[in-house]
């Protein structure tokens, strides 16, 4: 290992001479407390290191040794249920090594060294074996079968195979080429900042059903798609975020927080245990990986993070799993690199974030997708990348939310005026969209009701058209409108508060299916298609709104997902209170004409009573007439 002198130290930025044989991406380990950093600029000798630790105390003439190695994470069996920081150091383990307080240059395992594995083999002596192909497996948590998978560049006849329980360290299949001898283990390291290989990219077509309503029925997201969630302070980004970790059709959940508030993750910490997975009986936890770097740890670890979410979750789509990442959020890993760029000197690009910033942002979306996986079974993979993005003031004009909206499919915008009005997920439908949109209707309407698609354009219009209409409200009044365009309104509001909203901290109403879904959304377009019917027979409005089956309308969201025969009842209830409006009282009759020429009759001899009986009550009080 070779190493160099600092000469400068500027907060997480520490610059080194005597580093001409390092190169860039390269680990160091920075002054003898060896705080770990990762070169990122290289000008003759000198290198520029961002450093993933506290530089207090770190001064020119101490030492820095390059590894030699770029920053890489550790794969393997294990990774499941545990919690990391921004460079895969467990917290568990670094609590118990350091204490409540990490201290600087700590340095631990990421995967457990001591743990033995039961490895079952998949392969024979015997065997041609090349990249991506599984040589065994490992039952890493109840609900998740871990894949030992050959390591990149590596390939040969398999001359040995073990069965039974071993580290991770330990050897479990020989394999011979060119007289050469391979001995693999269960472990891995990969870059962090390199894309892991695969066959090719697929086009993706099954949706990644996510339980919550305006996501699955109005904006859907495919396994393997790309969405951003821009929103100001307070609009509920965090909530959504872990909606979709909890409740997401995907195998395995990776969440980053990265520059989040501490309490934020200590509620996923608290939370997820305690949440049981509907498929498969256990803790959440048994299929989630958490990253968690924390808006007072380091800033340049914030960057590294986003790639140890991305890396590890690459591994298991490898594996054929579909994995959904959540990275809470991209603005704060957009932050840490123009505080570093403004370290470096560079030139600055809009609102001081280095030019590079769209590159950056393009290069981690698409590393998601739906892929044919390296290894002779030519299995599939997903992985969805769902990204939270924190524009200052909501303004999404900024660079952050624009280079991310020209890379991802799924625009979620949160609006503060609607979680202001309490009104949760409070995602814009106006202006949100997703272009995965035409895909997923052809396989809503396939699988879940022929006419889910047809309900929801329906749906997305009365939403449309009550913009329009609040507008002459606010100017003119609500009963300026016909009665037809006062149902529109209603109908809509019920949309929004019976449909759209969802209480993420209800037992029933946090998680619904796309069969409830369905249901939902039909059951209030048929009350409007009767309603609208009741008002050409000449039912009044009012009365069609104090009909009983409107509490049971605003209520179907509690019905549990084993009960959605109760949407049947509804629906009955809604075809008889159109029979008791049919039966109309006398007065609601529609008269005929010899009939409305009798009443017009009396009307005018009760008039000109009215007036006769008032002139004479004038001149009894002496009042000129």
């Amino acid at each position: 290992m070779k190493s160099g002198r600092i000469i400068k130290v500027s907060g997480p930025l520490v610059i080194a001479e005597g580093m001409e044989e390092a190169s860039v991406y390269d680990v160091v380990e920075v002054s003898e407390k060896k705080l770990i950093g990762e070169i990122i600029e290289m000008r003759g000798d000198q290198a520029s290191i961002q450093v993933y630790e506290e530089t207090t105390g770190i001064g020119p003439g101490d030492v820095v040794t390059t590894t030699g190695f770029p920053l890489s994470v550790e794969l393997g069996p294990g990774l499941i249920e545990q919690m990391f920081d921004g460079i895969q150091r467990p917290l568990e383990v670094l609590k118990e090594e350091t204490g409540d307080f990490l201290k600087r240059g700590a340095s631990v395992k990421s995967l457990n060294r001591e743990k033995k594995w039961d490895f079952k083999p998949a392969v024979k002596v015997g065997d041609e074996v090349s990249e991506g192909d599984i040589l065994g497996t490992v039952q890493e948590t109840p609900v998740i079968l871990h894949k030992i998978m050959v390591p990149a560049g590596t390939k040969g006849k398999v001359t040995d195979i073990k069965e039974g329980s071993f580290t991770v360290e330990e050897t479990v299949a020989v394999l011979k080429d060119n007289d050469q001898k391979i001995k693999l283990n269960m472990i891995q390291k990969w870059p962090v900042r390199r894309g892991r290989r695969i066959k090719k990219k697929i086009d993706p077509d099954t949706p990644l059903v996510t339980g919550q309503r305006v996501i699955d029925t109005f904006f859907p997201i495919t396994k393997g798609g790309t969405a951003a969630i821009p929103g100001p302070f307070g609009s509920g980004k965090t909530v959504v975020q872990h909606q979709l970790a909890k409740w997401a059709d995907a195998e395995i959940v990776v969440y980053v927080g990265c520059g989040e508030r501490g309490n934020e993750m200590t509620d996923v910490l608290m939370e997820f245990p305690e949440l049981i997975d509907a498929k498969t009986g256990e803790s959440i936890m048994k299929r989630t990986v958490l990253i968690a770097n924390t808006s007072n740890m380091p800033v340049a670890a914030r960057e590294a993070s986003i790639y140890t979410g991305i890396t590890i979750s690459e591994y298991y789509r490898d594996m054929g799993y579909s994995v959904a990442m959540m990275a809470d959020s991209t603005s704060r890993w957009a932050e840490a690199l123009r505080e570093m760029s403004g370290r470096l000197e560079e030139m600055p690009g809009d609102e001081g974030y280095p030019a590079y910033l769209a590159s950056r942002i393009a290069d981690f979306y698409e590393r998601a997708g739906r892929v044919v996986c390296l290894g002779s079974d030519d299995r599939e993979g997903a992985l969805s990348v769902i990204g939270a993005v924190s524009p200052p003031g909501g303004d999404i004009s900024e660079p952050v939310t624009q280079s991310t909206l020209r890379i991802v499919k799924i625009f979620w915008k949160l609006d503060y005026d609607l979680s202001y009005k309490r009104h949760f997920p409070a995602i814009n439908w106006l202006d949100s969209y997703s272009l995965y949109q035409d895909k997923m209707d052809s396989y809503f309407d396939e699988n879940i009701g022929e006419n889910f698609s047809k309900n929801r354009i329906r749906a997305m219009s009365l939403l449309q058209e009550e913009t329009a209409l609040q507008e002459i409200v606010r100017l003119v009044g609500k009963d300026s409108l016909s009665e037809q365009d006062q149902l529109k309104l209603e109908i809509s509001k019920s949309i929004r508060e019976d449909f759209l909203q969802q209480n993420a901290f209800h037992d029933t109403d946090t998680y619904c299916s796309p069969q409830k879904q369905y249901r939902m959304l039909d059951v209030i377009l048929h009350f409007y298609d009767e309603s609208l019917k009741a008002l050409d027979r000449g039912v009044y409005l009012n009365e069609i709104e104090d009909l009983p089956v409107r509490e049971r309308i605003s209520r179907m969201k509690n019905i549990s997902e084993e009960n959605l025969q109760e949407f049947d009842d509804i629906i009955s209830e809604i075809n008889g209170a159109e029979m008791d409006m049919d039966a109309a009282p006398p007065d609601k009759d529609v008269l005929t004409p010899e009939d409305a020429a009798e009443l017009n009759e009396l009307n005018d001899q009760k008039k000109l009573a009215d007036t006769k009986a008032l002139l004479k009550q004038m001149k009894g009080e002496g009042v000129d007439a």
